[in-house]
């Protein structure tokens, strides 16, 4: 593809011009051959102006940087602009051929229930017939087939490629979980977005925004970009909905479960089975469980309607849906219940909490087992255990994924939030497979544990190596071999 194609649209200033023939665009050195258009991002541990000379020694016919080097190779094209990162986003698309603009995409943000909401959404598509993308933290997917999940919102390049295989494999929708980080670092810069979706908006993220203003304008950033002819769907139960579409062109839509709405939803009953609710008037039963999960519903509901979907019908695609992996997943065996659930904010173990309390008989004992993450805001610590403990019957206090830190310095920052008196229904077991064990050995029959933190992770990141661990695996281990 020619140069002049790439960057028709892009804000930039040409230096050494010619109209080169490229042949692959990328930001990362290594991966630079004759022919590709080497973009230099300023990241947050590494600068890629730094290996502009690499790039161009690997034969790259033209340079995107923010600041020219002192040095300029001949017969190299340098394009000068204010932003390499937004400019990535727009070369890259335009180099994959605009593939979000021959799609309906869909994107959903939120603190918690991104996941949820965008599986589902393209589970329900795939019932109803349709061919459907996939991108998620999970997994990504073009129809059923699987594709391996790095970060919640992949690199602008990769994010192209996929969107690109997605329109060659004839998919009509793509829906996709949108992070903050993406948003602030311009990995969907480029990308042309049918609707979006707001879950909420709680504690999480602060060792990278900093600040909750910083987070909250991070979210509302993906809202003000959305084009006049797409939607935007927001939860206004989160006094945070109405912040989110302030300075949106799109249309607006909202949703809730406690107020007059355009989608409104009124739960009717929960129980382990699943949820009863009333969606605009009509009694819907599904398979997921909890008021959290009624919200997702609704969101789901609601965004397949937006996209086109009769109300009738997508109430009943939604009562044959199933819930995303490592979400409130359930496990059962030797009289016991264990919860395997993803929360790893303070609202989301709040919501998992309270849920199984909502529904629990006054003789079951909750067990919960949390711990925290490495290397991460480290002020949601105590307040993770304050709510662990305020919820739950006994708690284990374990590791997560401690990544490079000390576990054990982990845990003195989760007690620190507990009082003397709360700390003697603490336990603290720093591995987390022993962690595992105690709780099903302190558990009488019909006792419920909620393993809580890494819900579909299938690994352990400790002194920054990853090791097989999956939640899951070990509690059908331990229930079908404790007596």
């Amino acid at each position: 593809m020619r140069l002049s194609q790439l960057i028709q649209h892009a804000a930039c200033k040409p230096c050494q011009w010619s109209d080169a023939d490229i042949s692959a665009v990328t930001f990362d050195s290594r991966d630079v051959h004759p022919g590709t258009l080497f973009v230099a991002q300023t990241g947050t541990r590494v600068d890629g102006h730094d290996y502009i000379g690499q790039a161009v020694a690997s034969g790259a016919a033209a340079i995107v940087c923010q600041r020219l080097p002192e040095q300029l190779a001949p017969d190299v094209v340098y394009l000068v602009t204010d932003n390499s990162s937004r400019m990535l986003g727009e070369v890259a698309s335009a180099f994959y051929g605009h593939p979000s603009r021959k799609l309906k995409l869909v994107g959903i943000t939120g603190t918690n229930g991104k996941t949820t909401t965008a599986t589902l959404l393209h589970s329900l598509f795939r019932r109803r017939g349709d061919h459907a993308g996939l991108l998620s933290t999970i997994v990504n997917k073009i129809d059923d087939v699987e594709l391996p999940a790095s970060h919640t919102t992949p690199d602008a390049v990769e994010l192209n490629a996929l969107l690109a295989r997605m329109v060659a494999a004839g998919c009509s929708y793509c829906f996709m979980e949108v992070s903050s980080h993406a948003v602030v670092q311009q990995r969907i810069a480029g990308l042309v977005f049918s609707g979006g979706v707001f879950s909420n908006l709680t504690h999480d993220h602060l060792d990278f925004h900093k600040t909750m203003a910083a987070y909250i304008a991070a979210k509302k950033g993906f809202f003000d970009a959305l084009p006049a002819d797409a939607f935007a769907l927001v939860n206004i139960d989160d006094r945070n909905g109405h912040v989110m579409i302030q300075n949106t062109a799109a249309h607006c839509y909202t949703y809730s479960l406690r107020q007059v709405a355009d989608f409104r939803c009124r739960l009717i009953d929960s129980a382990f089975s699943g949820l009863h609710l009333q969606l605009d008037g009509v009694e819907t039963w599904c398979r997921l469980v909890g008021r959290f999960n009624a919200y997702n519903l609704t969101a789901i509901y609601a965004a397949a309607v937006l996209c086109g979907v009769d109300r009738d019908e997508a109430r009943l695609l939604l009562s044959g849906l199933d819930a995303a992996a490592g979400r409130f997943s359930m496990v059962q065996g030797n009289g016991l219940n264990a919860v395997i659930d993803y929360a790893h904010t303070p609202d989301a173990l709040d919501n998992v909490i309270s849920t199984v309390n909502d529904i629990r008989q006054p003789a079951q004992t909750l067990i919960t087992v949390v711990g925290c993450g490495g290397d991460r805001d480290k002020t949601k610590r105590p307040e993770m255990a304050r709510i662990a403990v305020r919820g739950s019957g006994r708690v284990i206090l374990t590791s997560d994924n401690p990544r490079s830190e000390d576990p054990e310095s982990i845990l003195d920052d989760m007690e620190a939030g507990l009082s003397p008196d709360e700390r003697q229904r603490v336990l603290r077991i720093a591995d987390r497979r022993s962690a595992l064990r105690a709780a099903v050995m302190m558990a009488q029959p019909g006792d419920i544990i909620l393993v809580a933190g890494k819900g579909h992770e299938t690994y352990q990141e400790v002194s920054g190596v990853r090791h097989h661990f999956d939640d899951r695996e070990e509690m059908q281990k331990l229930l079908k071999t404790q007596s």
